[in-house]
């Protein structure tokens, strides 16, 4: 029957197949089994358990008012241990111990740099390739101190810390102190270079007419700039020496070989100075353009007698006239960054007045950044009576303000309202410096284009607040001003934490515990200049 043996067959062909699919095997895989998944394929995590991607705060749109500029700084003299440190032979860590304290003691004043004496007579404040050790620092030249700490390092970062600037002073051409020379260093240029030095009075000098000598001031300058973060480079009023009775500055044989055809020695001596004032611009600039290049001359340029141009003074000696140091010419051709002459006689003296002086400089400023340079350590001390007076500082200051070209004040020594007249200083604080200040800013000579900082978080715990970055910063931010506060309209007068960050790209900032509803940052660049201020309300997670 075919019929019958056709179903058979299909019968058999069916059993076949169904045998075969229940005999497959699922394929192989690595994954552990997810239960959740299994059970429910098509659902998703829940958001709560998904990390949150981090939202930038947004600043608001309130206005914090500008901070006042005016510079406010005190020259810290180490030669002779005139301000600090007090002993050269004391141990490292009792200097450090009174440094902190002087800036200390300035912070509290409201003061905003300091200029800190880094070589005094062809030695250094700092491991160099080019001079010896201070004896002003470890009791004997060209013996280092006994720490792995580099000296200037630790200044400039503890200065910063403070929000102080920090500006190396040097003294150029001075060489010695007096004529021991057996107490030099074997590493001291006069045994090295004996042909530089010249002997004038008590003193020697490096020779100022040497090509020699200007590239090596050059490269003393370079070495500092290039491997310390100073705000300034800064000389004070010692170029050609002040003028000894009867003495003449031996340097008639380098004059006669250096000398152009009909140029008289005054102009050849200031030709010398004016050429190591550009090259040392021109040097600073070139390695870092921000770092600043300031001077600080005797206060009088030269006396009316002398040239029409000059100031209504009788001083015996003078920049132009005694120690060939032209700077109008400096100012006029844009060679110094800021300019602070020393005017330290009382408002009314009668043979340089304070007051007579502070306007000749406000009209011969030529655009250049100048502030004045005042003498508190004739306070009680002088013959001049009006030293005697609590109140010649601060009127000094004052009248200051109102010229339009001047634009601050500098004060010698460190000591002098340290030490002692601690009342004068008070005095000076509640009456002229009540609330901090910034230093002018100043501009680059090309156009530099700042990437601003976007704040993500802010944490506060009981001992810091730290402020959380996109990226790190653009390392033409220097440092930053944080406040903060529980009411908008008065943020801007809570106190000012500098966090300095100097080009080191930093993701965050730490400044003391702000548990506070408002957070104010000001971002300052290394010119000064106040890049963005940003106003942000602190989410409260944030806070402990």
């Amino acid at each position: 029957m075919p019929s019958v043996q056709k179903l058979f067959y299909l019968f058999i062909l069916c059993t076949l197949l169904f045998a075969a699919c229940k005999t497959k095997k699922p394929a192989a895989s690595s994954a552990k089994p997810n239960p959740t998944l299994s059970q429910k394929p098509t659902e998703s995590l829940p958001a709560k358990n998904l990390p949150k991607p981090p939202v930038a705060l947004t600043p608001l749109s309130y206005q914090m008012p500008d901070i006042p500029r005016e510079f406010r700084g005190v020259w810290i003299a180490t030669v002779a241990n005139i301000d600090w440190p007090i002993s050269s032979t004391d141990p490292w860590e009792k200097q450090k111990e009174e440094f902190i304290r002087l800036l200390d003691y300035y912070k509290s004043l409201n003061f905003n740099a300091v200029i800190v004496q880094v070589r005094t007579s062809g030695d250094a404040f700092y491991p160099s390739n080019l001079a010896p050790w201070s004896k002003y620092l470890t009791g004997k030249q060209g013996m280092a101190p006994k720490t792995q700490e580099n000296p200037l390092t630790w200044m400039i970062k503890e200065s910063h810390d403070r929000g102080l600037e920090f500006h190396a002073w040097l003294n150029p051409y001075r060489a010695t102190m007096d004529l021991k020379t057996e107490e030099l260093s074997p590493e001291h240029d006069f045994f090295k270079h004996r042909n530089w030095m010249l002997k004038y009075g008590t003193k020697w000098y490096y020779n100022p007419g040497l090509p020699e000598v200007k590239n090596h001031l050059l490269a003393v300058i370079s070495e500092i700039v290039a491997n310390y973060d100073v705000d300034a480079i800064h000389f004070d009023d010692y170029f050609y020496p002040y003028k000894e009775p009867k003495l003449e500055f031996p340097d008639k044989a380098t004059y006669d070989k250096y000398k152009k055809p009909g140029q008289i020695r005054d102009d050849w001596r200031r030709q010398n100075v004016n050429e190591l004032i550009l090259a040392l611009s021109e040097t600073i600039k070139s390695k870092k353009p921000w770092v600043q290049f300031g001077i600080s001359p005797f206060g009088v340029w030269r006396n009316q007698d002398k040239d029409p141009k000059g100031s209504p003074t009788r001083a015996g000696q003078t920049n132009y006239d005694d120690l060939y140091a032209d700077v109008l010419l400096w100012m006029k051709n844009g060679w110094i960054d800021y300019l602070i002459p020393q005017l330290y006689w009382s408002m009314e003296h009668p043979l340089a007045s304070y007051r007579k002086l502070a306007d000749w400089w406000s009209n011969n400023s030529y655009g250049t950044n100048v502030y004045i340079g005042n003498g508190p350590y004739k306070i009680r001390e002088d013959s001049d009576e009006a030293w005697k007076n609590p109140a010649e500082l601060t009127t000094q200051v004052n009248y200051t303000r109102t010229l339009p070209q001047i634009n601050g004040n500098a004060f010698f020594s460190a000591k002098s309202i340290y030490v002692k007249n601690q009342d004068i200083a008070s005095k000076l604080k509640d009456e002229v410096y009540d609330r901090p200040t910034l230093p002018p800013s100043f501009e680059p000579k090309s156009l530099a284009i700042i990437e601003i900082p976007v704040v993500f978080d802010v944490k506060t715990t009981t001992e810091k607040t730290q402020i959380s970055l996109e990226k790190p910063l653009d390392p033409a931010i220097r440092y930053a001003l944080v406040q903060g506060g529980n009411d908008l309209e008065t943020l801007h007068d809570t106190v000012i934490h500098p966090a300095w960050v100097g080009g080191s790209r930093a993701r965050s900032l730490e400044v003391p515990s702000l548990n506070t509803e408002y957070l104010a940052i000001r971002w300052i660049d290394h010119f000064g200049r106040i890049v963005q201020t940003q106003v942000f309300q602190t989410p409260k997670t944030s806070r402990p």
